[in-house]
């Protein structure tokens, strides 16, 4: 059994994240960490683990989170960093679910974030999680830095196109669209019912922080820089996210040479769903389970592929994956606590 800890477990993705721990047959929850709720049981917070866990929030200490085989940061951007050179150190390893360790670039990071990076080091060593990309690197990894939301259902759209050179990678356009879960527990005027309930908006289209994450990955692929307009859109939904992907392709092939390819790239991967030719992935399909299900199409047989990705934001886009990855890390079978089928309606 992993003895295992969540630092930062109050928000959404903290709630979903100990929705599957403890269902996990490999796991022993040891720490849930929240200054704010130190000394109140989890389940007095989030009645749906009540029967499942007794335990209590407490303190984040290193001396008690180093002594768990893994730790799982759940927190604001900026926090994980400072404290995983000193878990690592002692032995933990570590899966952030925030930003701290996506990005290569400390002086990128600085720019997106606003903070000087206070561990380059340990920066340089972290291993993307995206399994479908990294699976090797991330077995061995002592910090996984867990994809973003949006990150995830893009990459995963755009994957087997830039992988096989089949589209000018300096025009791609992502419209992307989130539930409000997306956007934490915190209050905001924006995530208010009356605010948010029977409207539709582009936001952050000047700059998404998840932009240059996009882009250090398909150019990671590509073997050098891609050109990405990345527009995200916040629509009336809890949960879910949908990616529609555009790009010029550069050679001859049709919808079934491309649909053949998907199919071929994710065969073996187990979150990841092609759908039959001419199917609509719909953000329902995917509600509650750690899957990625994915359609292509060239509309009117001319030179544009359009993909369309759903994800839902808070498992496969956060804390699904953020368990994928401790599987691979720890040699658990990958679907280990991930059978979830989706909730419909």
């Amino acid at each position: 059994m992993l003895a295992v800890a969540v630092v930062g477990g109050t928000g959404y993705t903290g709630v979903e994240l100990l929705r599957l721990l403890v269902a996990h047959p490999q796991v022993d929850l040891k720490y849930i960490t929240s200054r704010s709720e130190s000394g109140k049981q989890v389940a007095d917070m989030f009645p749906n683990l009540r029967g499942f866990t007794d335990i209590c929030f407490s303190e984040p200490a290193l001396e008690t989170l180093a002594e768990c085989d893994i730790v799982f940061f759940a927190t604001p951007n900026g926090t994980a960093m400072k404290m995983v050179p000193e878990l690592v150190a002692r032995g933990a390893r570590v899966i952030d679910l925030a930003a701290d360790f996506r990005l290569k670039d400390a002086e990128v990071w600085k720019h997106w974030y606003g903070m000087e990076h206070a561990c380059a080091d340990v920066l340089a060593e972290a291993v993307y999680g995206l399994p479908e990309m990294n699976r090797a690197s991330i077995k061995s990894a002592r910090v996984v830095a867990n994809p973003g939301c949006y990150p995830t259902a893009v990459t995963l759209g755009f994957l087997p196109l830039v992988e096989n050179a089949l589209i000018d990678d300096q025009h791609l356009i992502a419209d992307a669209k989130s539930g409000v879960s997306g956007a934490g527990r915190g209050a905001s005027v924006a995530t208010l019912q009356a605010e948010s309930a029977e409207n539709f908006k582009p936001y952050a289209v000047n700059g998404h922080r998840h932009l240059p994450e996009i882009r250090q990955t398909l150019a990671s692929v590509a073997s050098h820089e891609v050109g990405l307009t990345f527009v995200p859109h916040l629509v009336p939904m809890i949960r879910g996210i949908e990616a529609s992907l555009y790009a010029t392709l550069k050679s001859d092939v049709t919808a079934e040479d491309l649909h053949k390819l998907y199919v071929d790239r994710y065969a073996d991967e187990p979150f990841v769903d092609v759908l039959p030719e001419g199917t609509m992935p719909e953000t329902r399909t995917v509600k509650g389970a750690n899957n990625c299900r994915i359609s292509v199409f060239i509309p009117q047989q001319g030179d544009t592929v359009v993909v369309s990705s759903v994800i839902d934001n808070l498992v496969k886009g956060a804390a699904g994956q953020a368990i994928q990855n401790m599987n691979i890390m720890f040699g658990f079978d990958e679907s280990t606590g991930l059978n979830q089928v989706a909730l419909l309606p």
